[in-house]
């Protein structure tokens, strides 16, 4: 039986680079990894790591290279590359892109690619402002076709009282539920 192959984004959530690649150790157990990275993903050094330790990682644990250009991106659709798009982290700044459109970096063509073919996105949201700004996106997301959640929750609800960060622990069952088209329950925790 042929794996399935699983898009794997990645977004500017440093501080969740490590539970990210993680779960992408273990999806790469049992599904095919085509990894992908925002440019600021991609080109950013932070107090969480360097930017090339981090695509090291992906790739030793994928065996592939990172796409990281819109040009790189745009081919996942037409050649249905993938069987479901992972977006993990996801943050709100890609929440609010995705929700109105936007397809301005590889990780939001690579969705804009994967939708129109009518495939599964799975997003992995990691964002301080889930309830306060984001929420719209969430909601709007929430309510299209083809969009699935990782079940998520408060971050920090004293310190950060609008942080929401799904749970990546929940991204395998969730990748496994997506692919069947249904949205792993309860959304929030």
């Amino acid at each position: 039986m042929k794996k399935a192959t699983v898009g794997f984004a990645m977004c500017g959530s440093f501080c969740t680079f490590s539970k990210a690649i993680e779960q992408m150790k273990k999806l790469a157990e049992d599904y095919r990894i085509v990894p992908i990275m925002s440019k600021n993903a991609y080109t950013t050094d932070t107090r969480f790591g360097k930017a090339q330790d981090f695509i090291d990682k992906v790739e030793e644990i994928t065996k592939e290279k990172i796409i990281h250009s819109i040009e790189g991106a745009e081919p996942l659709g037409p050649k249905k590359i993938c069987d479901l798009l992972l977006i993990a982290p996801c943050t709100g700044n890609t929440l609010a892109k995705l929700s109105l459109g936007i397809t301005d970096s590889p990780v939001t063509m690579a969705a804009k690619s994967h939708l129109r073919i009518k495939r599964p996105v799975l997003l992995n949201i990691a964002t301080n402002d889930g309830l306060g700004a984001s929420a719209q996106n969430i909601g709007k997301l929430l309510n299209t076709k083809n969009i699935y959640f990782v079940p998520m929750r408060q971050d920090d609800y004293e310190k950060k009282p609008n942080s929401l960060v799904s749970r990546f622990d929940l991204i395998p069952d969730a990748v496994e539920l997506a692919l069947e088209g249904k949205q792993l329950q309860p959304v929030l925790y």
